[in-house]
């Protein structure tokens, strides 16, 4: 049985030059796979083709070169029949002796025959839903065809979105669940708003991550935490300190006491683990519909930490794929208008620094530009001994920055406590000198006070 063939304005010549325009174009490829399903080839080689590229980029987060796709078609359909695997491999041939017709014809005229083919699909999948008096599916069905490429969104008016933009809850915030960190940000990070914790490695990166996470399901919030470098029971387990304030190295002596603080708890946290590089910003979406279509409402997100990710698209220069990924991070946040914090590694320069800067980020300093709000920790290994450091707020695009908190950092149940800033003016901070004195003064006073209420 041969496959029909429409010879319409969108017909074999158009999808076989779609298709072709996909494996040679890539920035086109990444344009339109936001609105393309392979489903709508009504040609199954061509789906077959078309999921070829697409798989590979899933994969290897880079665009196939012609070379990669020719060893696929040779070596990679054995799961498909013979006249499937004889029009695939035609096809491409094909692909390597001709250039598109009319190419730009097919980019402009490519988004009206998505939705077209999906509008198709909604009324075929109708028939059904209609004999069985589904009505509420249909509509749904319907209405998402139509949206397919669209954004309902037109933009703030200045003068009817006055009153919107004086609402604190239109911007939604999450509380941090530091006090002093809440008053600069205007209550905590806000919906589709980017924070990133910067610190050199073992100074509290992912500490400082568990603390915000925890203190958001202390707040009846729905926690998704990425993790990319410890396992799902370690980051849980420090969720399970920081929330009880059971020590991690008792935890398992005192699980009773755990489960009686866990259970309480008004929001909910999902976990998920990824090895290091092998989760890239689509590996995160995917997992988000996931969660999405079961129903599962999330309000904020955590991604332990983006410089561990795989880039969606492949750059000669490190410092080029570190900025997309911060890019897609914040696109992230704001497709699921929610708060995402992440956090990066510093370079040498802020290994015992007394105070880390925005300088001292590693390797891409232009993914600080794509922050809402940026944090650093920097902890000497003084600090460390004494369970201290420093919080320096770097950027604060809701409230002021520049100041530096001292912090009271208890790692054996993942508390973080900010305390009064230190003294600087204009924003500069005190020199290491005068910044250690005023430090210690504040520690032993914070130290003091400790004991008392102990």
């Amino acid at each position: 049985m041969t496959e029909s063939i429409s010879f319409s304005k969108y017909g074999k010549q158009f999808q076989e030059s779609l298709a072709q325009l996909i494996l040679q174009d890539g920035p086109f490829a990444d344009q339109i796979e936001e609105v393309l399903n392979v489903s709508f080839f009504e040609l199954k080689y061509l789906r077959v083709f078309t999921s070829l590229i697409y798989d590979y980029r899933k994969k290897y987060g880079v665009h196939p070169t012609d070379k990669i796709i020719a060893s696929i078609v040779r070596t990679e359909l054995d799961n498909f029949s013979d006249p499937v695997q004889k029009q695939t491999r035609d096809f491409f041939a094909r692909v390597l002796i001709k250039s598109v017709q009319d190419a730009r014809y097919i980019k402009e005229t490519s988004l009206d025959f998505c939705k077209k083919q999906k509008l198709k699909e909604a009324l075929m999948k109708s028939v059904s839903l209609i004999q069985s008096s589904s009505y509420d599916e249909v509509k749904h069905l319907i209405d998402e065809a139509l949206k397919l490429g669209t954004d309902n969104n037109f933009g703030h008016d200045l003068k009817k979105d006055f009153e919107l933009r004086y609402e604190l809850k239109a911007r939604g915030p999450v509380s941090t669940g530091w006090d002093k960190v809440d008053n600069i940000t205007k209550d905590g990070l806000g919906q589709g708003e980017l924070g990133v914790v910067i610190a050199p490695t073992g100074a509290g990166k992912s500490m400082a991550l568990a603390h915000l996470g925890a203190q958001a399901v202390k707040n009846g919030k729905n926690v998704v935490h990425y993790t990319l470098e410890l396992s799902e029971s370690v980051t849980g387990q420090r969720y399970d300190s920081c929330i009880s304030g059971v020590p991690l190295s008792i935890l398992f002596n005192h699980k009773e006491d755990v489960l009686e603080s866990i259970s309480d708890l008004k929001g909910s946290l999902v976990i998920k683990e990824y090895p290091t590089k092998t989760a890239s910003p689509n590996t995160i979406r995917a997992h988000m519909e996931k969660l999405k279509k079961r129903n599962h409402k999330i309000d904020m997100i955590i991604v332990d930490y983006a410089d561990l990710l795989r880039p969606t698209t492949h750059f000669k220069e490190k410092r080029n794929e570190l900025e997309s990924i911060y890019e897609n991070l914040r696109a992230i946040a704001q497709e699921y208008n929610c708060p995402l914090w992440t956090a990066s590694q510093t370079n040498r320069s802020g290994l015992n620094a007394e105070v880390v800067t925005m300088e001292s980020i590693s390797e891409a300093f232009n993914k600080c530009f794509v922050a809402d709000f940026i944090c650093s920790i920097s902890r000497t290994r003084k600090d460390k001994n004494a369970n201290t450091g420093r919080m320096f707020v770097a950027k604060n695009r809701n409230g002021p920055d520049g100041m530096v908190f001292p912090l009271f950092m208890d790692t054996s149940n993942v508390s973080i406590k900010v305390l009064e800033p230190t003294d600087a003016a204009d924003g500069v901070a005190l020199s290491p000198k005068e910044l250690g004195d005023s430090l210690r003064e504040k520690y032993k006073a914070f130290r003091m006070t400790r004991k008392e209420k102990a």
